[in-house]
């Protein structure tokens, strides 16, 4: 680690602990009092990691609010890449969000949409496989593991059903870079209560509208905020199109996250089993396409009469560690 830029002004460093990453993750401080997050991973991961950081340079440079880029290059004498970014000050979104006003958490969420826009003013490469057939195979796989997998929850046949009815409106749909990962898990609110956005290690280009298939982590945590998701990426109610899509691409998740969590254990098992049934009453048993989360009231009650954006709140701002900035 000696040979990472600026190693010679670390005068405290420590692991980071946190996420699904293989990568090596730490807490740096310096000596004229930056606060950096490093990122390790092994060489053999250098080509995607370069366009990774490369990838975050171009989104800071849309004013996404983010971790920033610092540096990038190979250490560990040849045997690893790093990338060096700024830390993100502030706690987890999922842990502050149920501390704020209902109004707080809706404009959070505006907030986070309009972010969301921004990321996907990046256009896929034109050689780009059309989106239908790329994503009708990739239903057809998830379908054929999850029945092959041995665990089933009840309501499945539904889900289903569900895919296959639809996959006609996967036609046509244009594509973009994704985050890979939005949801409340991967948000920092620091204690003005703004918000950044973290974890950019699972790029992918698809439908814009796919992105939206994580937004089960965040509804569960605050309806307000996922509603104020919606609004603020579309500026006004979505589509009729958009929640049928929305409500396939949830659908589709549902089964992978069954085989996908067998291997990391069964209270991962559970976690999984259980959010299917939430799914299923969200979406009616897959009847309909807004889910039950959606509150299109509070929306127009909002647009009437619009809440504090001051942000302050009600949260207790204790001293607080360190959190994971990426």
């Amino acid at each position: 680690m000696i040979d990472v830029q600026g190693f010679d002004m670390f005068i405290k460093i420590e692991p980071v602990n946190k996420g699904w990453s293989a990568d090596k993750k730490y807490y740096i401080e310096t000596v004229d009092g930056k606060r950096l997050l490093l990122r390790v991973a092994d060489i053999s991961e250098y080509d995607r990691k370069e366009s990774e950081y490369g990838m975050m340079e171009r989104l800071a440079a849309l004013g996404v609010p983010m971790s920033l880029p610092v540096a990038f290059g190979v250490c560990d004498h040849g045997g690893s890449v790093y990338s060096l970014l700024t830390w993100s000050d502030g706690e987890d979104a999922e842990t502050v969000l149920p501390t704020l006003t209902e109004t707080e958490q809706y404009v959070l969420g505006l907030k986070s949409g309009e972010i969301l826009r921004k990321i996907h003013s990046i256009p896929a490469p034109e050689s780009q496989e059309e989106w239908s057939s790329r994503f009708n195979r990739k239903t057809d796989q998830k379908i054929k593991k999850y029945r092959e997998c041995g665990i089933c929850f009840n309501g499945d046949a539904a889900v289903i059903e569900y895919l296959e009815r639809n996959r006609t409106f996967l036609e046509g749909r244009p594509q973009c870079y994704q985050h890979g990962d939005y949801h409340v898990g991967n948000m920092i609110i620091s204690r003005e209560n703004t918000l950044s956005v973290i974890d950019w290690n699972r790029p992918d280009y698809g439908d814009p509208w796919e992105e939206f298939n994580r937004i089960v982590w965040s509804a569960t945590v605050s309806p307000y905020f996922a509603t104020g998701q919606l609004v603020g990426y579309f500026g006004s109610k979505p589509p009729m199109e958009f929640f049928t899509l929305l409500a396939f691409y949830i659908a589709s998740n549902t089964l992978s996250s069954i085989y996908w969590a067998i291997p990391f254990g069964q209270a991962e098992v559970d976690t999984m089993m259980k959010q299917s049934q939430d799914v299923l009453h969200w979406f009616d048993t897959m009847k309909n396409p807004i889910p039950t989360w959606y509150i299109e009231d509070f929306f127009v009650q909002y647009i009437e009469q619009p809440g504090s954006l001051s942000g302050k709140g009600n949260r207790n701002h204790q001293e607080q560690p360190p959190r994971a900035g990426d």
